[in-house]
């Protein structure tokens, strides 16, 4: 059983040399830096939208192609409200690009935990998951994947998962959010530089719904952070009127980086 793409043809195209091309794109106007990072925050709008911004984080990666071999991917639902984590059975996410193997192994570990559970309608249709994977198989290529939707769940039991799944160099960990929604401009540029502020000082506690709308994973991880003593910088800081809207209303995004 494998999870088809929902959201290719909208988001991100939906012909494979297409979306090939315009990851190409992205990365190479992307600046890369050393070193590889171990976790990444990174948005999931369409590609026009948010994707020069997810490259930022993306071409940081690409030394890594031999080397990470996991990735824990999650990002916020938008369509069905559950309490805790969601994982599917699924066996593979498919993206024009190919499919993605489930590491199934790490999934029963992470249902061993009560907060998290089979909520197979959680993933079926969700974006904020599947707009990454393309960029990720673009700069890994061969890697297995750990999915998993956040719904109502705390920063401690998000910081509990990614904490079980922390391993080595061959594991990335990536956070799936966008910023702020829907305000002018120049609103956006002073949220979303806030917002910015409070992830750099993992103040997790003071980060809403309004700042990020993965706020619930994004949380998780600062809480992690601060037990583990590492630091996390924002490496690109921009929105829809930056990259492809018009500025009446825009939507902030941003990368971040864990070395």
């Amino acid at each position: 059983m494998n999870r088809k793409p929902a959201v290719a043809g909208r988001f991100y195209p939906a012909q494979p040399q297409q979306l090939h091309a315009e990851i190409v794109g992205f990365l190479q106007q992307a600046e890369p830096a050393d070193p590889v990072p171990k976790a990444i925050i990174a948005p999931h709008a369409g590609y026009i939208y948010s994707g020069p911004v997810a490259a930022s984080a993306y071409v940081r990666l690409k030394p890594a192609a031999g080397s990470i071999k996991r990735v824990v991917l999650i990002g916020p639902s938008h369509r069905v409200a559950f309490r805790g984590l969601a994982v599917s059975r699924t066996h593979a996410y498919t993206t024009p690009l190919g499919d993605v193997q489930v590491d199934r192994a790490a999934v029963e570990t992470l249902l061993q935990l009560p907060f998290v559970e089979y909520i197979e309608q959680a993933h079926t249709l969700e974006h904020s998951l599947e707009v990454h994977l393309p960029f990720l198989q673009e700069v890994l290529r061969d890697f297995s994947l750990v999915p998993i939707v956040a719904g109502d769940a705390s920063p401690d039991q998000v910081s509990q998962v990614l904490d079980r799944l922390w391993d080595g160099p061959e594991t990335l960990l990536v956070v799936s959010s966008d910023l702020s929604h829907y305000h002018p401009y120049a609103t956006a540029q002073r949220m979303d530089r806030n917002t910015s502020q409070l992830i750099e000082q993992l103040r997790y506690q003071d980060i809403g719904g309004e700042d990020a709308c993965g706020k619930v994973a994004v949380n998780g991880l600062l809480k992690l952070l601060a037990e583990k003593g590492l630091s996390i910088k924002t490496i690109d800081l921009r929105n829809s009127g930056d990259t492809a809207g018009d500025k009446q209303q825009v939507v902030g995004y941003g990368a971040y980086v864990v070395d």
